[in-house]
């Protein structure tokens, strides 16, 4: 016989097994989930976002497949700012700053949801002309330094078809693509390549005067790029001249990887495509040495545009 005692620690013992545990916090769950989407979209917004380089109106400093890190706060924030294009246009920029000359942006044009990256060559108060190709900054030329060759990798994001004769044997049969560059240097010292191809539409642009908070921006790839040289919409998909500081979005500062186009669902080929050597790469302009003047060149490009 069990004692009154052994009989009292049963009974408490069935009970406690016999208690239903708790389910699962649903609610908490999604509100968890919630705050964290919230936390990244706002970090997307207000700080940095990673950015995909989708077609060569860069090169030869940006590559498609690059992925970047885009700054959203050294010019302030706009209504472009959040990640989602999702807001009416809104005047003015919180803390706005303007860009200096050199800096690669972002920039959606007016009336659409896409983001365009370039290079900002005019600022206000400039009047700026482009004469068969050379940029003139209020009447004075542009520094542009000799035309030579820069070879690029050849591979699936990078096919080099685009560019007559560009496309070359190297001694060991390896294909790569030899790309005609002039160096330009800006007023302010800032320094960086261009692509050069021979005469096309861009390379004449009328006399223009930067209005008050306006930025004017072109492309590295001068004869590849839809930029301020361009009217909006079809066919040129421009950004329409002298773009407003409302519509930048941030300032492009380094390429965190790159891929070649070659992976396939095979997992292994995620990680051959990586391009070597492109990480940690900074996209600010160099500045150029004190005293050094290229010389003034008036080769210009041709063919169709890119964004």
């Amino acid at each position: 016989m069990m004692s009154g005692e052994e009989l009292t620690m049963n009974g408490a013992g069935g009970d406690t097994a016999d208690q239903v545990k708790p389910g699962t916090d649903w609610l908490g769950e999604l509100r968890g989930i919630f705050w964290l989407i919230l936390a990244v979209l706002g970090f997307h917004s207000f700080v940095a976002k990673p950015f995909y380089i989708p077609s060569e109106s860069m090169l030869p400093g940006l590559l498609i497949g690059d992925r970047l890190v885009v700054t959203k706060y050294p010019y302030g924030f706009s209504f472009v700012s959040p990640t989602f294009h999702l807001l009416p246009f809104i005047k003015g920029r919180v803390f706005g700053r303007l860009p200096v000359r050199g800096d690669v942006v972002i920039a959606t044009p007016p009336g659409t949801t896409e983001d365009y990256i370039k290079r900002v060559i005019g600022l206000p108060g400039d009047t700026l002309e482009v004469k068969r190709g050379v940029v003139l900054l209020n009447g004075v030329p542009v520094k542009r330094g000799p035309i030579h060759d820069k070879l690029i990798a050849v591979d699936a994001n990078a096919t080099c078809t685009d560019y007559s004769g560009a496309l070359r044997a190297g001694r060991d049969g390896v294909f790569e693509c030899h790309l005609p560059i002039v160096t330009e240097t800006l007023p302010n010292g800032r320094t960086y390549d261009t692509v050069e191809l021979g005469y096309s539409p861009g390379d004449d642009y009328p006399a223009v005067k930067i209005p008050a908070n306006h930025v004017f921006l072109m492309g590295d790839n001068r004869d590849r790029s839809a930029d301020s040289r361009f009217a909006l919409g079809e066919p040129d998909k421009g950004l329409g001249g002298p773009v407003s500081w409302e519509y930048l979005g941030g300032r492009a500062e380094f390429i965190t990887f790159s891929v070649d186009g070659s992976s396939t669902w095979n997992p292994i080929s995620w990680f051959t495509a990586f391009r070597s050597g492109r990480a940690g790469t900074s996209l600010q302009a160099a500045q150029a040495p004190v005293g050094t003047a290229p010389a003034v060149a008036g080769q210009s490009g041709s063919g169709a545009r890119a964004r």
